[in-house]
């Protein structure tokens, strides 16, 4: 059998964006199924149904990795239980480290208390635990470093998780994205207006400031298949993302030169910047190249409700660098090497170049 792979970004459609991430590949005839995040709780469903229709309806998935707690990425892996037996379940789960946390919490003297509390915050990290545990599934920590399979964990490493547990705490009493669901369904939460300006190639902007600390909790995965440097990011952002990169050469990767990567955080401003871009991608190019040349492939998670995501801002900041950007806001994506045909799909129509970004 000819090597090959495929990672499929399959649609989430909600008034929110979320991923879920299935993927297949076949090295030196070992063939592995992995899935990065699984959507919403309703989302796992349609994980299901595309890898029984598409990975030819397989009893056992070697890997499923948990990004990070938000609901719009762990909710989804809870059905995979019931469906398939699962090999290894990798992800973070804080109040683990408890013991080592508790002297950087001024309200907590007890250990037993700030595990309860951690587990209060993080329910759908519980869930899948209690899941893991009633099916006989091994849990292991993704700190950079760690092997899955073919995938090399690049962040984060458990120093700077620990800090951004700590950072975390500054909303106790709720994520900062349950905070801003539970306004805006209160009616209390106005989003303001977003203004455009048109912009010359390669101008960028983007806010000084960095994504949350939960989004940077995100676990980073690195692997080179079929000779193709593959990048998924989850919801991280530049700190994340800067971490990763100083780890790159630990694992024989030379920067620029990523060949397939997820956008992060369904394409928002805060989780990149011109810096980053260009250390990961490379410069931006002088002209904008036409529309049959491209260096690599970036694929963004984005529900067609959501009128949030991706930004043109960060369209923008992919097509500078030579990057072909594709969206799910029209049904789910694959991008493939040596891959199985697949009756009816056929390429991805890019998203063009926005001649506005915001401001």
């Amino acid at each position: 059998m000819e090597d090959f792979f495929e990672i499929d970004f399959l649609d989430v459609e909600s008034k929110k964006s979320g991923d879920a991430i299935s993927l297949r590949y076949s090295l030196n005839e070992i063939t592995r199924i992995h899935v990065t995040d699984g959507g919403f709780q309703d989302t796992g469903d349609v994980v299901i149904k595309h890898i029984n229709e598409y990975y030819d309806s397989p009893l056992f998935i070697d890997a499923v990795v948990v990004t990070h707690p938000d609901g719009d990425h762990a909710g989804g892996l809870r059905k995979l239980f019931d469906a398939y037996a699962i090999g290894e379940l990798w992800m973070l789960r804080p109040w683990l480290y408890a013991d080592e946390l508790i002297d950087r919490f001024s309200r907590f003297t007890s250990v037993d208390n700030l595990i309860k509390r951690l587990k209060e915050i993080y329910p759908n990290l519980v869930a899948l635990e209690e899941l893991a545990e009633e099916h006989g599934v091994n849990i292991f920590e993704p700190f950079q470093g760690s092997a899955i399979g073919d995938f090399y964990v690049m962040a984060p490493t458990k120093s700077r998780y620990l800090d951004l547990i700590v950072e975390s705490e500054k909303t106790p009493e709720a994520t900062k994205d349950e905070e801003q669901s539970l306004a805006e369904a209160a009616g209390l939460l106005i989003k303001k207006a977003i203004a455009f300006i048109r912009a010359a190639w390669g101008q960028e902007t983007f806010p000084e400031e960095d994504t949350s600390s939960e989004n940077n909790m995100s676990v980073i995965q690195y692997a080179n298949l079929c000779k193709k440097n593959i990048l998924l990011t989850g919801d991280a952002g530049r700190s994340a993302l800067e971490e990763a990169a100083d780890y790159a050469p630990y694992v024989g990767l030379t920067l620029p030169g990523i060949d397939r990567i997820q956008v992060p955080h369904h394409g928002s401003r805060h989780n990149v910047s011109t810096e980053i871009l260009d250390r990961w991608l490379g410069p931006r190019l002088n002209e904008q190249p036409d529309g049959n040349t491209s260096i690599f492939t970036a694929i963004v998670s984005a529900a067609k409700a959501d009128k949030d995501h991706p930004r043109k801002s960060v369209v923008r900041a992919f097509i500078h660098r030579g990057g072909k950007v594709i969206t799910t806001e029209d049904g789910g994506k694959r991008t493939a090497h040596n891959a199985p045909k697949r009756e009816g799909w056929t390429a991805a129509e890019p998203l063009p170049y926005p001649e506005y970004e915001e401001k």
